[in-house]
């Protein structure tokens, strides 16, 4: 294969001279609307000769796969324009057959829940043990794992969420024998991790640590643009070739070349400069980590069983014992200093750093908690309300064909689900279609309200009502 200097720089140097007599209709004129300026549409391409093609590639996007590949330590790699979510849509459906049973960690993100639907997958669900400080159920064991597996032996895989949105990295490798041994194939939704496995003071992730397809969102963490994710192939015990054709199914066949351009450039910078900007952003967490060693009030959250393991780049914030919640944070911080979190939850806020925070901004983060901490006060400890295990009459993709009516959350306990519900973010599913909603449900939805996390439900009905599936 021709090695080239990369997919952007192929555009560059071919775009200003060529008139195209093809798609897209602005025609990388950007003289036609200050905005095509402004969204690098001087270089939007089409699927045209030379320029490769995402689903049959031999050419530039390919070699910018073989990068990604040899830079992960994969042994294929995909780029993904559709995010995460396409990702695990496709990988689920290249390791699974309908009807396949399978094990999944219920804290996993609602595009996993999805692709089991569409698959009429039979899943049996793992629940996490309770991270303390966060209050999230999100630390899965080798142990529990192997117990589910032994339980369930007839699933074909095992499907874990590491690190969590809070940064929690689960102990992949002792994951993976478990699984291996049993022979069942394990997928990491590692969206949030893409930029593990570089040193400088961040851990390994799951492609070093024996999974079988791991999924990163690129621009989560690492200088790419949203949308843009991989898929990464590292064992023989998955069909890539049947990957390759569930990413055709589950993608756009009009990839944007502007996405696949932001893949290749970041993996390239990447290869020209991990140790010196990973090592430059983890200086950064240190001075964060420094300047608020001395909080009175608020928390950060650290590394406190050795069950587990809490990955820098996430600065997690509890506020659990003061006189504000999660939400009053996050207003805090966007109202009086500028500052916007990723999310709140009742008693604690996620703040996302990334390779591009600079140090100027950092500082003025840990500033702004600082003094945040000096003026809150303590309080009791809010209540945590506990969601015991949901009974299920029926797996979510049997309920597709069944009459539903909306109730009131409060005259609906007993009865059976006909929707998702969760927060976003993190779009973790609290209740799914086929399950019974049980009497502590209304309690949870309060609270989170009352919190002001806002209650999202597949058919939006929530905070009033909630779809259920009609008695006969």
């Amino acid at each position: 294969m021709i090695k080239s200097e990369g997919l952007l720089k192929k555009l560059n140097d071919y775009c200003p001279g060529a008139v195209p007599m093809h798609m897209p209709g602005h025609k990388r004129n950007v003289q036609l609307a200050e905005y095509l300026g402004k969204l690098g549409a001087d270089v939007d391409i089409t699927e045209i000769d030379g320029f490769d093609d995402l689903h049959d590639a031999d050419g530039v996007i390919a070699e910018g796969m073989e990068r990604a590949d040899r830079l992960w330590g994969a042994k294929r790699s995909f780029f993904c324009v559709n995010g995460s979510t396409g990702g695990i849509l496709a990988t689920v459906f290249a390791v699974l057959e309908d009807g396949d049973e399978l094990i999944c960690a219920r804290n996993c993100h609602k595009a996993v829940y999805n692709a089991m639907e569409l698959r009429r997958a039979k899943p049996h669900f793992l629940f996490p043990e309770k991270e303390e400080q966060s209050g999230t159920d999100c630390i899965v064991t080798a142990g529990t794992v192997a117990a589910m597996l032994d339980k369930y032996p007839a699933s074909k895989a095992v499907i874990i969420t590491s690190p969590t949105y809070e940064g929690v990295i689960c102990d992949v490798k002792a994951i993976a024998d478990a699984v291996h041994e049993r022979g069942a194939v394990l997928i990491v939704d590692e969206a949030h991790g893409a930029h593990l496995g570089f040193g400088c003071g961040f851990p390994d992730g799951a492609v070093k640590n024996g999974a079988d397809v791991v999924i990163h969102s690129l621009h989560k963490t690492l200088p790419s643009l949203t949308q843009t994710a991989m898929v990464h192939v590292c064992s023989e015990r998955v069909d890539s070739d049947k990957l390759a054709r569930c990413m055709a199914i589950f993608e756009t066949s009009s990839p944007s070349y502007l996405l696949m351009s932001s893949i290749d450039c970041c993996v390239r910078l990447l290869e020209e400069r991990s140790e010196e900007l990973f090592g430059e952003w983890y200086r950064r967490l240190k001075l964060f980590e420094e300047k608020t060693a001395a909080l009175k009030h608020l928390r950060v959250m650290k590394k406190t069983d050795a069950m587990y393991a809490i990955e820098p780049s996430k600065l997690v914030i509890s506020t659990r014992g003061t006189s504000i919640n999660g939400r009053e944070l996050m207003n805090m911080l966007r109202d009086q200093y500028s500052i916007e979190l990723e999310m709140a939850a009742s008693d604690y806020v996620v703040a996302m750093t990334g390779m591009g925070d600079t140090e100027e901004n950092i500082l003025k983060f840990a500033d702004a908690v600082c003094e945040i901490d000096g003026a809150v006060g303590l309080a009791e400890m809010r209540e945590r309300p506990n969601v015991d295990e949901p009974e299920r009459c029926c797996f979510s993709w049997e309920t597709a064909s069944k009459e539903r009516e909306a109730m009131d959350i409060s005259a609906a306990v007993g009865r059976v689900s006909a929707e998702y519900v969760w927060a976003y973010p993190p779009g973790i599913p609290l209740l799914i279609p086929g399950e019974r909603i049980g009497g502590d449900f209304e309690k949870l939805i309060e609270s989170r309200e009352q919190a002001g996390i806002s209650m999202k439900s597949t058919f939006f009905a929530l905070p009033q009502k909630i779809y259920v599936l009609k008695e006969h």
